[in-house]
Order: structure tokens, then sequence, then C-alpha cells
């Protein structure tokens, strides 16, 4: 009997441009594993993969989870302006 599959996409998106990799991983891979197997880290900036910047449709997750057929894993990039700032400079 052959090892099942899950087809997942991995995405990565910056203002003007965005990275999107579809994949069958073997079921039960984690965030990571089929963050590794897109080879997707070979066109992104340096630094731009970090466990703690992570999600699956929009909520954040740790590198570890497991992933479910039809999954959007998404590298989330790093926020330009903190929310705080931002929030100051509009009140100001």
């Amino acid at each position: 009997m052959a090892d099942r599959t899950i087809a997942v996409t991995v995405v990565y998106a910056e203002a003007d441009w965005h990275v999107l990799r579809r994949l069958e991983l073997p079921a039960g891979s984690t965030v990571m594993q089929a963050i590794d197997a897109s080879g997707i880290a070979a066109v992104l900036p340096d630094g731009a993969i970090d466990g703690r910047r992570l999600g699956i449709f929009a909520h954040r997750v740790q590198p570890d989870r497991i992933v479910h057929e039809g999954d959007r894993i998404e590298i989330f990039r790093p926020l330009l302006l903190d929310p705080m700032e931002a929030r100051r400079r509009r009140a100001g």
C-alpha cells in the first residue's frame, strides 16, 4: 500500500511580488518540512524564513505543526513599522 500524500501550497508575498509553490507531501509532514520541500528558500531574501513568522491561512503556527490537505502555508514578512508606532503617527 502506498503512503498517502497531501497537496499544500507555500506562499511568500511582498508589496510588489509574490512566490507561490504547490506541492505534494507525505501525510504527517510539518510546516517546516513543506517549506523545505518547496525549495522556496532559494528565491527569497536572506532571513525571510523565520520560525516565528509562519502561518496557515493567516493564523500563526509553529514550524512543527502538522499540515493537512489543502493548507496554504504562509511565510510572513517582517513588519516595516511597529503597529504601536503606526498608531502614534496616525494620532499625531
